[in-house]
């Protein structure tokens, strides 16, 4: 008996340093880990928007990285949401099934959305990739030249102008509504299906204020089509150096941040090695110089981090947009 128990005690033993020894083991051996068949890359938006892009950029740093075939699967409907359903259904914990994300399903969505057909907790963040600014313009009727002088024309002449952007509950329209909520103005909201109306109005001059993507309005203001008032995010934009951002405008706009962001996620089934193992592909590529050029291009900047730290953001922004919709009294249903 006496035998038996030491026999015990020694494999407890050994068990209990084995787990200690993995407990010690660099996160980087995790990263051995890869897939054994093909990964399905969900963009939840048509093909060629910055969601797409993102999604084609990984799948091809994956399929090189990994020696194994990712295919891009749009599934575009319902701002995002149809696309984004289908992987936080998704049981199968085998990291084939990414999702390509952006605020539309994976921070707006949640508040502005009666009938959404999944939860935050159904998804877990791997890390985002990019942040592309938002920016305001003006037409050039307006002789507005910066955001000090449109709030200056709003105290004055409150409802005198409206503002443009593709369509209700998207970031550009919260963005507007966010700037009128901190300084307590008023405009009136004309949404567009899509950003590609929003600016041919702004450039008839049907609309007065636009609130877009930096692209396609940055080109417009280039060419003294627009007057370009601000970014929308902290930091000022590389392709418009000039152009300050929101919150250095105005006191009441010093903590202004908006951006459209291009993330990962994976079902929540995955367990950690999988998540940590495409963190850091997604860190890989974006430290590529090929893939920073192609960013550049697009008007983004990098903007990689490890899961926690892109969980806390998307906490943050869904909080955020939570706090906008609700003022705005906005509700809508999944179309």
């Amino acid at each position: 008996m006496a035998h038996r128990i030491a026999l015990s005690r020694r494999k407890l033993l050994s068990g209990a340093a084995a787990l200690a020894t993995a407990a010690i083991l660099p996160r980087s051996s995790l990263a051995d880990w890869r897939p054994s068949e093909t990964v399905r890359l969900i963009v939840p938006a048509a093909p060629g928007g910055s969601t797409d892009v993102m999604g084609r950029l990984l799948a091809a740093h994956l399929q090189t990285a990994w020696g194994q075939s990712a295919v891009v699967e749009n599934r575009s409907g319902g701002g995002g949401t149809i696309g984004t359903a289908e992987v936080a259904r998704s049981t199968k914990g085998d990291g084939t099934t990414v999702l390509i994300g952006n605020p539309g399903p994976n921070a707006i969505a949640y508040s502005i959305f009666r009938n959404l057909a999944y939860r935050p907790d159904q998804l877990q963040a791997v890390s985002n990739m990019i942040r592309i600014p938002n920016i305001v313009s003006a037409h050039p009727s307006t002789g507005l030249k910066s955001i000090p002088e449109l709030i200056t024309y709003l105290k004055a002449n409150p409802d005198k102008l409206n503002y443009g952007s593709s369509g209700v509950g998207q970031s550009p329209h919260l963005t507007g509504a966010w700037f009128l909520q901190l300084t307590g103005l008023k405009m009136t909201h004309i949404p567009f299906r899509g950003a590609g109306p929003a600016l041919q109005a702004a450039l008839a001059g049907d609309i007065q204020i636009l609130f877009d993507n930096l692209f396609p309005s940055l080109p417009q203001i280039q060419d003294g089509k627009l007057i370009g008032l601000c970014v929308t995010t902290p930091e000022r934009s590389a392709n418009a150096p000039d152009m300050p951002t929101m919150r250095e405008t105005a006191p009441e706009l010093a903590k202004f941040d908006v951006s459209s962001w291009f993330g990962v996620f994976l079902p929540k089934a995955c367990p950690p090695e999988i998540v940590h193992a495409l963190n850091l592909q997604v860190k890989a590529m974006l430290e590529r110089e090929d893939i920073r050029k192609s960013i550049a291009g697009m008007g983004a900047r990098a903007d990689y981090g490890t899961p926690q730290q892109f969980a806390d953001f998307v906490q943050a922004e869904t909080t955020k947009f939570a706090s906008i919709i609700q003022k705005e009294g906005l509700q809508m249903d999944v179309q």
